[in-house]
């Protein structure tokens, strides 16, 4: 890929279709697909409905801009307010995009200026995102960063009750980092922050881009935790794979987003749209979400009960299909083991592997993945090439 820039450590292996939880590469193989383009295809791969949704907007309206109304944004919009209790949407193309806007509203909404984020975080790779992610590989030969982003360390209730300063605009947090090792908060520190913008009156804003819609079995993850969040970001699995993101925020903030003060040529696109309310009309459902449950917690104890005495392990992580395997060692070797023995998956820092399947995988899939990744770690473990 000669003509690209190498912004990427791209695998050996190129995928040409899928279906399902199943994808096949240019040579032929088949693998379990553990990866979901990171948290996109939670329907799967070419979910039916979505397609045909995509298919019938095509053939009526591609793109108008926003300087007209989309009937469609409304109806998705619906769908996310109802979903996480909040009131009002604007929509955009990604997450770092839908982080951009939570960071403009929460500034132009308080009049304050510092965003406090934490170690370990990733919020996105634009200027202003990179400088909210609390990671030195991700700031990393880009100059002085934006100032007005201080990172505290995750779960450290301790470090959060110093925090005094009156010129907090708003707290932002993965309520499991991912990126970052998929790390849960624990509840209390989740509450403890949520305390902690009250007492300073700024805004909570939290970042669902990667565990929202439905990847831990409830619409958003900060649910788990009964959180009351101003502002939340999404994207990732909202879409299907179609370029769709969204800030979703309280009622009293919708005056501080008049016209003129934040936009996006493509966001909320009638494409876009259709892709996102086809989708969401089916994760949002109690039916499927209960599904999403008994089928992680499933997986979640098999992988327990069976990487119990492997000493390699550290512990099995994680939220619903929001997953991860730690490790005493680095998991490079092992992801390239198990991609060879056909399930594909990918890293969340250095010692750990991130599980992501579809939120449509069933248990057959669930089973074939568990002998691949108990049989490749325990054959890893007994090698001893770590």
């Amino acid at each position: 890929m000669r003509h690209i820039f190498p912004t990427y450590n791209r695998l050996d292996i190129e995928l040409v279709s899928g279906k399902g939880t199943e994808v096949q590469d240019r040579n032929g193989e088949s693998y379990l697909d553990f990866i979901s383009g990171i948290a996109v295809c939670n329907l799967g791969h070419s979910p039916s409905g979505v397609k045909e949704a995509v298919k019938k907007q095509m053939d009526e309206l591609w793109h108008v801009s926003n300087l007209f109304p989309i009937s469609k944004q409304e109806e998705a919009a619906a769908l996310l307010t109802s979903a996480s209790g909040l009131d009002a949407v604007f929509f955009c193309n990604s997450g770092a995009e839908a982080n951009e806007a939570a960071i403009k509203l929460a500034k132009k909404h308080t009049g304050k200026t510092k965003i406090l984020t934490f170690k370990q975080s990733f919020h996105g790779r634009t200027f202003a995102t990179m400088s909210a992610t609390g990671q030195e590989k991700i700031h990393s030969g880009f100059g002085p960063l934006l100032p007005t982003f201080e990172y505290l360390p995750y779960n450290d209730e301790g470090a959060l009750s110093d925090v005094k300063d009156g010129d907090v605009a708003a707290i932002m947090l993965e309520v499991i980092q991912g990126e970052g090792g998929v790390n849960p908060g624990t509840p209390s520190f989740l509450k403890a922050v949520e305390a902690k913008c009250r007492e300073l009156d700024a805004l909570l804003i939290i970042d669902e881009v990667q565990t929202g819609a439905g990847r831990t079995g409830r619409p958003f993850a900060y649910q788990h935790y009964s959180l009351n969040p101003d502002i939340v970001t999404v994207a990732k699995g909202i879409g299907s794979g179609f370029p769709v993101g969204a800030m979703i925020g309280k009622e009293a903030l919708i005056p501080s987003f008049s016209p003129g003060t934040h936009g996006s040529t493509f966001g909320g696109n009638p494409l876009a749209m259709a892709a996102a309310k086809a989708t969401m009309e089916t994760i949002f459902h109690e039916e499927f979400l209960q599904d999403v449950q008994r089928k992680s917690e499933y997986f979640m104890n098999e992988l327990n009960d069976q990487l119990n005495e492997c000493s390699i392990v550290k512990e099995v992580k994680g939220i619903g299909f929001m997953m991860g395997i730690s490790f005493h060692l680095e998991v490079k070797d092992i992801i390239t083991e198990l991609r060879g023995n056909g399930l594909l998956t990918l890293p969340a820092g250095t010692q750990v592997i991130r599980l992501l399947p579809p939120l449509t995988v069933t248990y057959k899939e669930l089973d074939r993945a568990i002998h691949i990744l108990v049989s490749t770690i325990k054959q890893h473990q007994s090698a001893g090439v770590y």
